[in-house]
């Protein structure tokens, strides 16, 4: 099939080396056919989220929305194979300058690297065009963390029905959605461990669903320090049914655990306790610093934690070699006091 050139030639010579290039990559199998790439970038995006295997339902709804709020508007008309370096430099540099976070914008940025990087194995165009350097880089504030007085203050102020779920989110390193899905068979009073299996999602339209954790490394078996078993003990008396199958945590009409009906007790209870600027997740953030402190290792904070890769724990470890350097600091000073006295002596004064 005879294709013309994109653009005419000041001479023969010039069309012929280009017409040489050309032949040159189709015999390599490098060449990009330019027609598979003038499918429009709304109609390649939404293909590419929905054959997706094995999409997690929150994360379905994250690229949706992603995808409808900040890629589609400035990409969505354009041809996968118009869209340039310029146009995508231009588009997140907008996004930043009108306030959205820079947490969602590289949310929005490793997504539309994502499906142009499929568009390059399809040979849709040669090079992917979002070459920014750490643009999908999160660079998330820094969580406070709580005192073991602050932890329980707030456990305090709570309703009695959310104590324990306060005091486990901390102690267990635990996320909202693995608390949320919880039964009464995961717990191991006698051994003091939890067990995490399943973790809740909550989608936009109301519903809930229960599935496996984020990762394999999610699913996993947490000890737990006595003063929690206690105050799970009492919960489990008050709150929650005798069937293993039954959910340890509940609202207050009985129904499936929701971030929506918790915010407003959440809310109160930090006003109770004299804190504000805490989220729920501040917990398992305290929680991890908390087993850091304890002298936890790289290895057993991931296992604790929940992570298949050592990035978020060596977060915790970072706190740990601050107190190392403290520690250095003291062994210097009486370094340096020892060795002053032996100056001392030496001089007979």
């Amino acid at each position: 099939m005879d294709r013309p050139a994109p653009e005419t030639f000041a001479t023969k010579r010039d069309a012929e080396v280009w017409l040489t290039k050309k032949e040159a990559e189709i015999i390599d199998e490098d060449w990009t056919n330019p027609d598979l790439g003038k499918v429009s970038f709304k109609e390649y995006g939404s293909d590419w989220v929905n054959e997706r295997p094995g999409l997690r339902p929150k994360t379905a709804q994250l690229y949706e929305g992603l995808l409808r709020i900040h890629l589609v508007p400035t990409f969505g008309d354009l041809a996968v194979n118009g869209i340039k370096p310029a146009h995508v430099r231009k588009w997140r540099k907008t996004l930043l300058d009108s306030g959205v976070g820079p947490v969602t914008v590289a949310k929005a940025y490793r997504l539309l690297k994502a499906i142009l990087n499929t568009a390059v194995e399809d040979r849709m165009i040669k090079e992917n065009p979002c070459q920014i350097k750490s643009g999908g880089k999160e660079e998330s504030p820094e969580r406070p963390t709580l005192t073991v007085r602050q932890v329980f203050a707030l456990a305090d102020a709570i309703e009695p029905r959310f104590r324990a779920l306060v005091l486990l989110a901390t102690f267990g390193s635990l996320r909202w959605g693995e608390l949320a899905a919880l039964q009464r068979r995961h717990l191991d009073l006698e051994a003091r461990t939890v067990k995490v299996v399943g973790s809740t999602t909550e989608l936009k339209d109301g519903s809930v669903t229960i599935g496996p954790p984020k990762s394999a490394a999610g699913r996993r078996t947490v000890a737990l320090p006595e003063i929690v078993i206690s105050e799970l003990r009492a919960h489990l008396d008050r709150y929650t049914d005798d069937r293993d199958g039954a959910f340890v945590f509940l609202g207050a009409k009985g129904a499936m655990l929701r971030r929506s009906t918790f915010t407003r007790a959440w809310t109160k209870a930090l006003k109770g306790a004299g804190l504000s600027g805490v989220h729920f997740h501040d917990l398992r953030h305290t929680g991890n610093t908390f087993a850091s402190q304890s002298g936890a290792t790289l290895r057993e904070l991931m296992n604790r934690m929940g992570h298949s890769t050592t990035r978020a724990a060596l977060i915790y470890l970072h706190t740990e070699s601050e107190r190392d350097r403290k520690i250095a600091d003291g062994m210097g000073r009486l370094a340096e006091e020892a060795l002053k006295d032996e100056d001392q002596e030496g001089s007979g004064t």
